[in-house]
């Protein structure tokens, strides 16, 4: 092994040992900034009609930024905000939002089945160290891993209404390769580099492949998958 593959490995140990997974936790960093996702929103906002009746929820709220802009797309819709770190949700809570709550929560299990009419996670179900390495691992495990990937994914399907929209961007695994995909169509693809490796099943990296789907919307006639986040 040349120096500079050793100097890799010893970078990527080190970053390992000091962002060892958290129950619950997927993402460790809690970059946001406001409007992230125009391109998104307006999508929804175009999809999602329902004006006052709307129930919306952001998993993975960071700091608020993205509530915030759903609430100029959606200025009528009841808005959740869902977050692991207590820190974070204390800093949703003093924007002092209309006709929004906060909750502290690493999933969605103690929301109600068929509850929301759109769910986003974006840039949540995924390791952002794995986004900066210029070589990322051929297995991800260490950090991240598929089983729990589609524990979160069921559990957002399960508190999805029947024709609901759910966006994810920026994961580390497809949400094709889930139980629950088989209850849902795409809606939304996207070019948008999104800077996330991919990954198999069993934790493998997928070389040379970029996944465009974001959008999906769950069959009107099917029942939520059962389940639920761990």
């Amino acid at each position: 092994m040349g120096l500079r593959s050793i100097a890799h490995e010893s970078v990527w140990r080190v970053r390992r040992a000091l962002r060892r997974p958290v129950t619950g936790r997927f993402h460790p960093y809690s970059y946001t900034r406001p409007d992230r996702y125009p391109w998104l929103f307006s999508f929804a906002a175009g999809a999602l009609t329902d004006g006052e009746r709307l129930r919306l929820l952001s998993f993975g709220c960071s700091r608020g930024d993205e509530v915030a802009s759903l609430r100029r797309y959606f200025p009528l819709a009841h808005i959740k905000g869902l977050d692991i770190s207590r820190r974070n949700i204390a800093a949703c809570r003093r924007l002092d939002l209309d006709n929004v709550e906060f909750g502290v929560a690493s999933s969605t299990e103690a929301e109600p089945s068929d509850a929301y009419d759109a769910v986003f996670c974006l840039c949540v179900l995924c390791h952002g160290d794995l986004r900066q390495n210029e070589r990322p691992p051929l297995n991800c495990a260490p950090l991240i891993e598929f089983d729990a990937f589609e524990r979160a994914v069921n559990g957002l399907s399960r508190c999805l209404k029947r024709g609901g929209l759910l966006f994810l961007f920026g994961s580390n695994f497809r949400f094709a390769d889930t139980s629950a995909a088989s209850a849902f169509k795409v809606v939304l693809n996207t070019n948008m580099p999104d800077g996330a490796p991919l990954y198999d099943r069993h934790n493998r990296l997928v070389t040379g492949s970029r996944y465009f789907e974001v959008g999906f919307r769950k069959h009107s006639g099917q029942v939520a998958s059962s389940g639920l986040p761990g």
